[in-house]
């Protein structure tokens, strides 16, 4: 009875796939706490061999079976919406986790560092529209101050036969006076991805906003290609006090303040025609009482 019409017999049936997708994935997300490469990729292949026999199956259906549901992108989206909602009761359940991506997890919204992200903390994507892309809208409330500064943190995992692995994630930040920051970056492997950004010390942010993107090879439409997102967070940093009596060099500052993002300054996606453009914005700075813009492409500084 819970297989659904349709499905071949010798493929996974749509109810035992988003059971054992689930497990399949909760145990590769545990293997990434692994410290070093070599652990994380023993711990992988030790957990997915477990999964699978666990759901009685062999690595050969479980890829036939994928490369059947990924050709029914509708069928395929329905088990991994369930997948996806599956997951993110059981991150809610379980709590933070350990590592770099957990510790932030429990950083109340209302203090100086916080997790601020409050949309879905698990997705798949695949490069085929509009799948290959999902926007965010993060909501500015009375907690953002000038000059905060942010940081999005994520896991990914790819799922490919073949192709070139090609993830995109940007931020973007709007602030009073109509001044625009934009960071993007390019993630291609499985682990942890961060992206910075920087507010404007002296303006107040009005919108923060993004999207991540997976971005086609020149395979076909066929050829599986999935990217599985999890533990997303977008973890704000409030600057210290200047009205604090606590002495500069007493401060703890957070290893963001030494970080130097070199990421392309901004990235245009035009999903229907499935490519990227890359364009020079100019960034508003004030020097003393000179207030410039710089082509972030070139550098240069004009009035």
């Amino acid at each position: 009875m819970a297989c659904k019409p349709g499905t071949p017999e010798q493929y996974i049936q749509p109810d035992e796939m988003e059971d054992l997708l689930v497990d399949y994935y909760a145990m590769r997300g545990l293997a990434q706490e692994e410290s070093s490469a070599d652990s994380r990729d023993y711990k992988k292949a030790l957990y997915t061999e477990m999964v699978f026999r666990k759901h009685g199956i062999t690595k050969e259906q479980f890829d036939s079976s994928m490369v059947y549901y990924y050709s029914r992108s509708e069928r395929f989206a329905t088990i991994y919406k369930h997948v996806v909602e599956r997951l993110d009761r059981q991150a809610v359940a379980l709590g933070a986790s350990e590592g770099e991506i957990g510790k932030y997890l429990s950083a109340d919204a209302s203090g100086d560092t916080a997790n601020i992200w409050v949309d879905r903390t698990t997705m798949a994507l695949m490069p085929l529209p509009p799948r290959n892309r999902y926007e965010f809208d993060i909501a500015i409330d009375s907690t953002f101050r000038k000059g905060d500064k942010f940081m999005l943190q994520f896991m990914s995992d790819y799922y490919y036969q073949s192709g070139s692995k090609n993830g995109i994630v940007v931020l973007t930040a709007s602030f009073e006076g109509d001044t625009t920051v934009t960071r993007s970056t390019y993630f291609s492997s499985t682990g942890l991805n961060q992206l910075r950004l920087e507010g404007v010390r002296d303006r107040q942010m009005k919108r923060l906003r993004g999207f991540f993107y997976l971005g086609a090879s020149g395979e076909p439409t066929t050829t599986m290609r999935l990217l599985f997102l999890s533990n997303i967070q977008l973890i704000r940093f409030h600057l210290p006090d200047e009205s604090s009596n606590t002495p500069k060099d007493s401060i703890q500052t957070d290893s963001l303040e030494r970080t130097v993002d070199r990421t392309p300054a901004v990235i245009e996606v035009t999903s229907s025609r499935d490519t990227v453009r890359h364009s020079n914005p100019t960034l508003s700075i004030r020097k003393g009482t000179v207030k410039n813009r710089v082509d972030a492409g070139t550098g240069e500084s004009r009035p």
